[in-house]
């Protein structure tokens, strides 16, 4: 048996937008603690709401900017969400083509006191994820409850009211490096970021930077994932610059694919199975950009298959060039029930 059903914790919904206000979205299957919503065909800002810091409240991934609270999101809902202004940030613009990126957490989140600081949190251990708020105090080595019953792979950390770009840890690289979530900026050393400290199954450490703890008095919110078979996987592959590209093997059919180089200045590349219904996988768009999504054929083209992806293109600083890739992948199907695409 299966012990995570993809679909009871991810999923990707389209809708098109009508203009109206206060319009339900419906459909997710569950109900999302972390929405993400972008336009697609226009240069509109990537919006992100979540149960914990509560309705209304938007971090954009692909700007600087500190929290919002534009009534773009304005609910998160028992199947979906609520948009609130018809036009504001492109969530619900006549006639476009809009996708969600939802997942389930925990719910209604609770103080969490494993850390140095108390967080709050909202996490589901079953399918590796939880989002974490906590407020800043200047201490080198501070840590903070994760929620999870394991290390997490990757931790995104943004600072909620100050204009920093998100931090970004994977456990492959390490305790002393980082990416920029809002930049193309390559694998950054800096071992104030995390404190040289790797997480553990109870905590995550921070620096006294002030992109994700430096701050006295200043609120930040954290999304934590670790690896669960048959449902999502952290990892790094190698890409080898050809047509006939590198295999990654995740144990599942992809439904999402979030990548970014680690060596390269390239973007976040986000690809997946809604927008494309059929191999190759191509509409891509990239949360660290405003841009329309793109569907050139000559670059990102993947192939979702039963245990993993392919790539197809040969494109330097996308998914496959010459370069080490971080990625995040969350299932359709497990291998065990997958069939090609």
């Amino acid at each position: 048996d299966v012990a995570v059903i993809p679909s009871e914790h991810f999923n990707t919904l389209l809708y098109t937008g009508n203009n109206a206000n206060n319009r339900a979205i419906t459909g997710v299957g569950f109900a999302p603690d972390l929405v993400w919503v972008k336009s697609r065909p226009a240069n509109s800002n990537n919006n992100i709401s979540d149960s914990v810091r509560g309705n209304n409240k938007i971090l954009i991934p692909n700007s600087t900017a500190g929290e919002t609270t534009p009534n773009t999101i304005s609910s998160l809902n028992s199947d979906g969400f609520t948009v609130g202004d018809g036009n504001g940030y492109d969530v619900n613009k006549n006639g476009e083509s809009i996708v969600s990126w939802n997942w389930k957490a925990g719910g209604s989140s609770s103080s969490n006191s494993d850390g140095s600081i108390t967080s709050t949190v909202s996490a589901n251990v079953d399918a590796g994820f939880s989002i974490v708020g906590y407020t800043g105090n200047n201490v080198a080595g501070a840590t903070i409850g994760h929620g999870l019953s394991a290390k997490p792979d990757l931790i995104i950390v943004k600072i909620r009211p100050d204009n920093y770009t998100g931090r970004v840890y994977n456990s492959i690289s390490g305790a002393t490096k980082y990416l920029d979530w809002a930049s193309t900026a390559t694998l950054g050393t800096y071992q104030h970021m995390w404190n040289n400290t790797e997480p553990t199954d109870e905590v995550f450490s921070v620096g006294h930077d002030v992109t994700v703890g430096g701050y006295p008095i200043r609120t930040f919110i954290a999304y934590c994932f670790h690896s669960v078979d048959g449902y999502s996987k952290v990892g790094t592959y190698e890409g080898n610059a050809s047509t006939d590209g590198t295999f990654v093997y995740t144990g599942f059919r992809p439904s999402l694919i979030i990548c970014k180089s680690l060596d390269g200045s390239a973007h976040w590349e986000m690809l997946d199975d809604t927008r494309d219904i059929d191999n190759v996988v191509h509409h891509a768009l990239q949360a660290n950009l405003s841009s329309a999504e793109s569907a050139v054929n000559t670059r990102n083209n993947v192939d979702f298959l039963s245990n993993g992806f392919k790539f197809r293109e040969n494109e330097s600083n996308v998914m496959n060039g010459s370069e080490t890739y971080i990625y995040i992948a969350f299932a359709s199907v497990p291998f065990k029930f997958s069939n090609a695409r």
